[in-house]
């Protein structure tokens, strides 16, 4: 991951747009390129998007939106002084204390949802 933040970063960098990457302008950015991800799967049944994501070409368009927005956070915890792998690893600790396996296992139910 460290080669990818450096790769990103060394990207704006070489282009002097790191004058344009404010916490805002890439907070927008993330939304803009996750709705371009979401366009891919908007009015398509799950059979549609089984046979969209059976082709190579689709994924790797897919593979391209998703790699926007990766790059867009990785350049948004750069702007705002956060180590993104560190917030990842605690949201996925505080995850595990709302979800604990024997409450959560096979159920999409929210954390503060009663039980199946």
């Amino acid at each position: 991951m460290d080669d990818l933040v450096k790769a990103v970063l060394a990207f704006r960098d070489e282009r002097e747009w790191k004058q344009f990457h404010t916490p805002k302008d890439l907070a927008i950015s993330i939304t803009l390129e996750a709705a371009e991800l979401l366009e891919h799967f908007q009015w398509k049944s799950p059979g549609e998007v089984e046979a969209f994501l059976a082709t190579e070409e689709n994924r790797k368009r897919l593979g391209e939106e998703m790699a926007d927005v990766l790059i867009l956070l990785i350049s948004l915890a750069d702007a705002a002084g956060l180590d993104l792998l560190e917030a990842a690893r605690a949201k996925l600790r505080q995850n595990a204390l709302k979800y604990p396996v024997e409450r959560a296992r096979g159920t999409a139910k929210k954390y503060d949802e009663p039980a199946p």
